[in-house]
């Protein structure tokens, strides 16, 4: 028993010091970019030793993939639940953008803008992750809005990949621009994107009560 409990502790304890780690990285990577990420200011400003980085880590490159797949992972345990509920495309859609701009005070849109813009025309291991991380967005959002279109609650209008990718763009801007601004983020961020779906100003709702509220990582 002794020794499970001790491997079960060292086990937590080594996702505890990853997850540390990777939030600190997604600072950096928002504020400087890849190019200027220096990993011991990473790991110092985690609370760790550069050693420790490595250990976890074998290079920036290895650090910043693993960034992305953080990010994408924990948008989807803590956003894609409340996408899933609603059985109506707009409120989806209107949803999906309420939980991005909480979700995004801890640094997530900047992370990816900052990154796409970086790496853009590139042939590059992070810059692939990245468009395909933003194309599977884009994709998400296309559905939902294909399925109102059917449905009749998304007006007529640009194809539905011209409308998906305005859709994201309203939505990393707007979140980007009112960073810190809370709870105005949340509530215009849904104002941007309904309005790039020309849906009536009384049409999107108040939205749920229960929303996970995250801290900010500045």
């Amino acid at each position: 028993m002794h020794v499970g409990a001790e491997r079960i502790t060292q086990a937590e304890r080594r996702a505890r010091t990853r997850g540390a780690l990777l939030e600190s990285a997604a600072r950096g990577l928002s504020r400087y970019g890849y190019g200027n990420l220096v990993l011991e200011q990473v790991a110092r400003e985690a609370g760790f030793t550069r050693g420790a980085l490595y250990h976890q880590f074998k290079d920036k490159q290895d650090l910043t993939l693993a960034v992305i797949e953080w990010i994408g992972e924990t948008w989807m345990r803590e956003v894609g639940p409340l996408i899933e509920r609603e059985a109506d495309p707009v409120a989806a859609l209107l949803t999906l953008a309420r939980g991005h701009a909480v979700y995004c005070r801890r640094n997530g849109a900047r992370v990816a803008t900052a990154l796409r813009l970086e790496f853009s025309g590139q042939d590059h291991p992070v810059g692939h992750e990245i468009e395909r991380a933003y194309e599977s967005l884009v994709t998400r959002c296309e559905e939902l809005i294909g399925a109102g279109r059917e449905a009749g609650t998304v007006p007529p209008g640009p194809p539905v990949r011209t409308l998906a990718l305005a859709f994201v763009g309203a939505l990393d801007g707007t979140v980007i621009a009112l960073a810190g601004q809370e709870p105005h983020d949340e509530h215009l961020t849904v104002r941007a994107v309904a309005g790039v779906l020309g849906l009536a100003p009384r049409a999107y709702p108040a939205g749920p009560a229960d929303l996970p509220r995250t801290p900010s990582l500045d």
